[in-house]
């Protein structure tokens, strides 16, 4: 059960953020070798682009906008965020000085991996709950008794939906950040 559940869910949240940390190295590190750092410097701006692309999904979840599948848009959250927090990545590189920047990326990097984690999260207690349901119906419970016996496991399952309150503070906190870094930038850079 213990190596099911480590390669099941543990091993792709693994992958999948430390793929977005070994993209922004062979990224960053290939705009060195062919003499193209300025580029990183760009690309900042198209990955906050991406990144606010992506809040169609949350727009669409609270029924502010209607166009759209849901499940669709949240498979395009996931990877428009993935690759706007890459190109945010490269674009902040080690040529950070001032604390500002660093906290903004430390805010959007804690942010990726609470996204990333409530996915796990959800879909853990999703197909739980579908495992349990199927288990009681093949024993030939009705569907009352069936909801009786998940009624703990369905408010548990309640209970990690809450993950959304922990992470649209985050998300705040990532969005005040970023947009005093960018506030900064157009104050400070010399305009001529």
């Amino acid at each position: 059960m213990h190596n099911s559940l480590t390669r099941k869910e543990i091993f792709p949240f693994v992958v999948q953020f430390g793929s977005l940390v070994l993209a922004t190295v062979v990224v960053d590190l290939g705009l060195h070798r062919l003499g193209l750092v300025a580029i990183g410097r760009w690309l900042g701006i198209p990955g906050v682009v991406l990144i606010l692309l992506s809040f169609l999904y949350s727009l669409r979840k609270r029924r502010l906008i209607r166009q759209g599948r849901l499940v669709t848009l949240l498979r395009a959250h996931e990877i428009l965020a993935w690759v706007g927090a890459l190109m945010i990545l490269v674009h902040a590189g080690i040529h950070i000085y001032t604390v500002l920047p660093w906290l903004a990326v430390l805010a959007m990097l804690v942010n990726v991996a609470s996204g990333m984690t409530g996915t796990y999260l959800l879909d853990r207690s999703r197909n739980f709950l579908a495992a349990k349901r199927g288990h009681y119906t093949a024993q030939g419970l009705t569907d009352v008794e069936v909801d009786r016996q998940l009624f703990r496991d369905a408010t548990s399952y309640e209970l990690m939906k809450k993950w959304r309150a922990v992470h649209l503070p985050i998300t705040i906190v990532f969005a005040g950040l970023a947009l005093a870094h960018i506030v900064s930038i157009a104050m400070f850079w010399g305009w001529r």
